[in-house]
């Protein structure tokens, strides 16, 4: 039994009970609360009336259905006016239950009716049945009458008729009990009545039934646990009310009044009472059979609202008897479900006062919260970080071992969930303040409150060991820790200022960890959006985001301008540091330079920027003073001649310099030395860094490195390097006159740049660095300078275009399959140690080569049937290139359908021949080679996918090809033999599957074209890939059940039947009763049945080696993400499974005490123990109720007459 708690004198409801009237308040009731109705508590259950108790006539003038005639609802049932949401929904109650005074009978008939038609059944109810059967019988009859050819019901509905349904069904069964709770749910009659319906209903095997009784018994539960709730505040009234009279003196006190409150108080405890047994009908009932329904929205139905009973009425439902089902289904195979455990807790977690209740439960299940952290469903994992972050609330409860797996979370890929757990690092690492005095100055710099945190964030981003990813961390904390994380000033003051005495100083590598957070703040400040890799589409900040920008942009740059040059000068040696610094200008608002007056601070920055790039030759630190010029130097800020003369400055040296060492170090040949090779790189370096992002243009760099790149062809003895940087600086040199011909300048450029490229791709054939950046280029030029670059309104570039020679693009492809298609320890990258890192260098140096390749074959570079190279590499080399190669295929398939599937036939024909001439025309079919290009095959037709529509043209050209190919070649053995290529037609048959009906006939009288009479005669086992590939076009040529069709799910392709099952069918008859396709007659499907049974025997030995052949090719491994989708339907029937599971389980949480209903089975009682989720979550729990359709039943004979023939293929298309 549910007690009656002490509800704390500070517990404020929300309803005023002692004064608010229902519509369904009794007026001649006392003041007292006793009813002076002398029928309560007398009425008849289970839908019949009271003995002696007769039906009112009709439903009285004005109504119609239990409903008044009023603001144009006539003629409308309660279905109707919940569907439509449009009127208040207390009216509408207060409509039924004045029909329910009225006549209580038809009212009640009239609730009955609205549930099943909110299942989507379109039965009805009538009086006769009302009156004269069981609910069990009347269920039963509704199932029969369920006539829906979809799957759809109500609650399942699309659109935005149905969109608002839910909202408003549950809406209605709450205020109807609330409309209710005085006296109507207390007669004994409409609550017992829609209880025993609802428990009924939820046990059926009809999921519409099952899914809209579910939610309407929960809701109904919600609904009871207020009144619940309601008369345990009022009973706590009542309580102090009598406790404060009797304390009077005797001579004040009122006995009267203390005998009204006994009689308040008695009456108060029997209709708890009586809501307590209604509870408990529906829990035992529903609840503890539903929430481990087959269906995932039944269970998350019933873990929701078990979460608003606890946080409800924490008093009766938070304790161990009802958390365990949630930590249970926290186990559950859905995630929808478990979101609901986890929504459900944070609801109780959330009050910190409930903590205490909470401690058995956390201690168990503590762990399995912290693995959903990890969950598959990132939704789930963000509000398991959520709850562990309200558990925080609680001492001592997570170890540092559950905390560490939440802290590297702030390193994902999904910002919702590295949100979250930044939310949590940031509440358990940064949420510890030092106080600051009152009156006391404000601290700034490396004494103000943050610094500790800031150094505690830089030790955290170190100790995580992933040093790349400071901007991830960065906007993890963001939401949370903004204020934190915008204190430059703190960060600068630790990174100049000397530390305070007793202070200890950073660490070199904790200051290059603060300048890479700082520099991510700074982005992240300024760009407001998630680095590279979180993003999730750019989005339109509000206007109070845009002020934010601009007020931390103006304030950045004011701190930065004048901190950055000593800041540079400080670690002016140190490249990566330098490489961060550099990058913070980007970010400035350079108008601050002028209004600010801080123009002595800009040319301290240019000094220092010179100075680095006379100091170091790395490539990244380079670059970084590039884009640095780059950005200063913009047109609409006053500032831009000062930079753009410093630039010029600089560059002219640069270039001044090259050209007089080149021509030394040309002069000088053979006999230079390494410094003169090293002067030379450096400042090619230099040149070709600032050339990516700046307009060299007028300083001719083409014509020196022409002469320095053609010395090198010549003589073959030029450094690596010098090459390497020449090569790219020639690259960027032809990218700057492109850019200038597209603004319209009509000048023509000679391809003998080009081509200077192409020519030194053969050079230094032993240097991989090398080949891969003349490849890398090579590949890049061409699609620039392709057929597309006229498009768009560029037609005066045409003269530009330049289109491979096939010369050239047989040198690509030979590159190609030499340097990417290789095995790992071949790949000695040069002699290097042969670790994982090497390992893992090279792969990604050869992936990018295989993707400059594919690019070539997308936009139609090179042709296309250089790929049937790449695609037959697709299964030994899956795991390093797989999704590459995948990606290829379904762009150049979207380019031209026919063009890809010849391409992918003759990459099945180049394995077969290369297969024919390792093993010889005698091979064995059962060898690991040829079943290798089998799975191939078989890959190869699941890219095609379920739409045969579609592909239907490109199939059929693949078939075409393949027999050509299979026949081209006559039989070594002489005449009478099978041809030499004739077992291709075993790998063909895995494409026969992708043909449609009626191209399977053509394609198969297309093979009768090359067979002679004695090859169809022929039973040898050489022959049996003929036979094979013969019997895969015939199966499934006279009907189209084998066929897929996209968008049909199971659940929607099945009939209803209707009222009464169709009898039986034989196997002899059922074929009979199909609607034959359009030129198909029965007396020639009884010949072919004539043919094929004469023709049995030979066929055998085909199909034992049809079954050999897929028992090899199942034992190959296959990968999951290549198979084609199984649609099945689950039948299983909830009887007898139900008895088994539920044996011995004894739920000691409430009482029953409602007389039985013959309608639900009698069921035993489970008793696991209460946090084992083994014992109620395995396997076959979930399989306990699955959704049964009536309809699953049998089989509407006629569901066959929707396939149609289709026309043919032109015949003209195998000529």
């Amino acid at each position: 039994m549910i007690a009656a708690p002490e509800i704390p004198s500070e517990f404020t409801y929300t309803h005023d009970t002692d004064t608010r009237f229902s519509s369904d308040t009794d007026f001649s009731e006392d003041l007292d609360g006793r009813s002076a109705n002398p029928t309560k508590g007398k009425g008849g259950k289970k839908g019949k009336k009271a003995a002696g108790e007769k039906g009112k006539g009709g439903k009285g003038a004005g109504r119609i259905n239990g409903h008044h005639q009023e603001n144009g609802m006539e003629n409308m049932m309660l279905f109707e006016v919940v569907k439509l949401g449009r009127s208040a929904m207390q009216s509408v109650v207060d409509d039924w239950i004045e029909s329910y005074k009225h006549d209580r009978d038809v009212a009640l008939l009239d609730l009955i009716n609205f549930f099943i038609q909110c299942s989507g059944c379109k039965g009805v109810v009538s009086g006769e049945m009302f009156r004269n059967m069981q609910n069990s019988e009347i269920i039963r009859r509704m199932t029969e009458e369920f006539d829906e050819d979809s799957g759809d019901y109500p609650l399942t509905i699309a659109g935005p008729q149905w969109k608002k349904f839910k909202s408003s069904f549950c809406e209605f069964i709450s205020v109807l009990v609330r409309q209710c709770q005085y006296s109507i749910i207390y007669d004994e009659y409409m609550m017992d009545t829609v209880i025993s319906l609802l428990t009924g209903l939820s046990d059926s095997q009809v999921r519409a039934f099952r899914h809209t009784s579910t939610l309407a018994a929960m809701k109904l539960m919600t609904a009871l646990v207020n009144v619940a709730l309601n008369l345990s505040i009022n009973m706590d009234n009542t309580q102090r009310q009598y406790e404060a009279e009797r304390n009077k003196m005797v001579a004040k006190r009122a006995n009267d009044r203390l005998e009204l409150l006994l009689q308040k108080r008695k009456e108060l405890q029997e209709n708890q009472d009586e809501i307590e047994n209604m509870m408990n009908a529906i829990f035992k009932g529903v609840f503890v059979h539903r929430y481990r329904d087959s269906i995932a929205e039944i269970r998350a139905i019933c873990i929701e609202e078990i979460g608003v009973w606890m946080k409800l009425y924490s008093d009766a439902f938070l304790n161990d008897s009802y958390l365990k089902y949630v930590g249970w289904t926290m186990h559950d195979k859905q995630g929808e479900v478990r979101l609901k455990c986890l929504t459900a807790l944070q609801g109780l977690y959330y009050n910190r006062e409930l903590n205490a209740r909470l401690e058995l439960f956390t201690s168990r299940f503590k762990d399995r919260i912290v693995s959903m952290t990890l969950d598959k469903e990132y939704d789930v994992a963000v509000q398991a970080i959520k709850l562990l972050t309200l558990v925080l609330n609680t001492d001592e409860v997570l170890t540092p071992e559950d905390c560490e797996s939440v802290y590297h979370l702030v390193y994902s890929a999904h910002r919702p969930v590295a949100i979250a757990a930044g939310e949590f690092l940031f509440k358990k690492l940064f949420s510890q303040r030092e106080p600051e005095e009152e009156g006391a100055p404000k601290r700034r710099g490396r004494q103000g409150p943050n610094a500790n945190l800031i150094k505690t964030t830089v030790f955290f981003f170190l100790e995580s060991e992933l040093h790349e990813h400071a901007a991830y961390l960065v906007d993890s904390l963001w939401e949370c820790g903004a204020e934190l994380l915008k204190d430059w000033e703190c960060m600068i003051s630790l990174l100049l200022d000397d530390p305070l005495p007793g202070e200890e100083a950073l660490t070199d590598r904790q200051e290059t960890a603060l300048i890479e957070i700082m520099l991510c703040t700074v982005r992240q400040a300024a760009e407001c959006h998630p680095p590279v890799g979180r993003g999730t589409g750019k989005r339109v900040m509000t206007a109070k985001e845009k002020k934010t920008q601009l007020d931390d942009r103006t304030r950045m740059t004011e701190l930065f301008a004048v901190a950055l040059p000593p800041l540079l000068a400080k670690y002016a040696v140190d490249a990566e540091k330098v490489t961060n610094l550099l990058q913070l200008p980007q970010f400035f608002d350079l108008e601050i330079y002028t209004t600010g007056r801080l123009e002595k601070h800009l040319e301290s920055l240019l000094r220092q920027i010179r100075e680095i790039v006379e100091k170091h030759t790395d490539t990244e630190v380079l670059e970084a003073c590039s884009k640095t010029y780059h950005a200063l130097c913009n047109e609409e800020f006053t500032i831009f001649n000062r930079v753009d003369i410093a630039r010029s400055q600089l560059l002219d040296e640069l270039v001044d310099k090259f050209n007089r060492l080149l021509e030394d170090f040309l002069q000088e040949g053979e006999d230079a030395d390494e410094d003169d090779a090293y002067q030379v790189l450096s400042t090619l370096k230099r040149i070709t860094a600032f050339h990516n992002a700046h307009d060299l243009s007028g300083w001719d760099l083409f014509t020196s490195n022409f002469k320095l790149l053609n010395t090198g062809i010549e003589n073959g003895d030029m450094p690596e390097q010098i090459v390497i940087h020449s090569l790219q600086c020639t690259h960027y040199v032809i990218l700057w006159h492109l850019a200038k011909s597209s603004e319209g300048s009509s000048r023509k450029m000679s391809p003998s740049v080009l081509r200077l490229c192409i020519q030194s791709f053969n050079f230094c054939p032993l240097c991989f660095s090398f080949l891969l950046q003349a490849f890398t280029i090579l590949c890049d030029l061409l699609l620039i300078f392709s057929h597309q670059m006229v498009s768009g309104g560029r037609e005066h570039l045409e003269p530009l275009v330049y289109s491979p020679e096939d010369s050239l693009q047989s040198e690509l492809l030979s590159f190609i399959l030499n340097h990417v298609f290789i095995d790992q320890d071949e790949d000695t990258n040069n002699g290097q140690q042969d670790d994982e890192a090497v390992k893992i260098e090279a792969l990604h140096k050869r992936r990018n080569l295989l993707a400059a390749y594919c690019k070539l074959i997308i936009y139609c570079v090179v042709e296309m049937k250089t790929g049937a190279d790449i695609f037959k590499q697709y299964m030994r080399y899956y795991n390093d290139y797989g999704d590459i190669i995948k990606e290829t295929m379904s762009k150049t398939r979207q380019i031209d359908k026919i063009q890809c599937a010849k391409t992918l036939i003759l990459s099945l024909q180049q394995l077969f021949n290369e297969m024919l001439s390792e093993l010889g025309h005698g091979f064995d079919r059962s060898s690991s080679a040829f079943c290798g290009i089998k799975e191939l095959a078989r890959r190869f037709s699941l890219t095609f996918g379920l739409d045969q529509v579609k592909t239907r043209d490109a199939i059929a050209m693949l078939h075409k090809d393949g027999i050509e190919f299979a026949f081209k070649d006559p039989s070594p053995q002489g005449e009478g033999g099978p041809p030499l290529n004739l077992a291709f037609l075993d790998i063909l048959s895995e494409f026969s599957s992708k043909l449609m009906r009626q191209d399977k006939r053509t394609v198969h009288m297309y093979l009768e074209r090359f067979m002679t009479f004695q090859m169809a005669l022929q039973r040898e086992d050489c022959w049996l890939p003929l036979i094979s590939y013969r019997n895969s076009l015939q199966a499934g040529g006279d009907d189209d059940t084998m066929s897929v069709m996209s968008g049909y799910s199971s659940r929607g392709s099945s009939i209803r039947s209707k009222k009464t099952k169709p009898p039986a069918v034989t196997a002899g008859t059922s074929a009979a009763k199909r609607k034959l396709p359009e030129g198909i007659s029965l007396s020639g499907i009884r010949e072919k049945w004539r043919q094929q049974e004469e023709a049995r025997q030979q066929q055998e030995r085909a199909m034992n080696y049809a079954k050999l052949r897929t028992n090899l090719r199942r034992g190959t491994g296959l990968m999951e993400e290549d198979e084609e989708p199984i649609v099945e339907d689950v039948m299983m029937s909830s009887e007898g499974r139900m008895d088994d599971l539920n044996e011995g389980m004894d739920f000691d949480t409430m009482d029953i005490d409602l007389p039985p209903s013959k309608n639900r089975r009698e069921r035993s009682e489970l008793k696991p123990d209460y946090f084992d989720p083994a014992s109620i979550m395995d396997e076959s729990v979930f399989c306990v109720m699955p959704s049964l359709r009536k309809s699953q039943l049998s089989l509407c004979p006629t569901s066959f007459s929707k396939y149609q023939s289709c026309t043919k293929l032109c015949v003209t298309l195998w000529r």
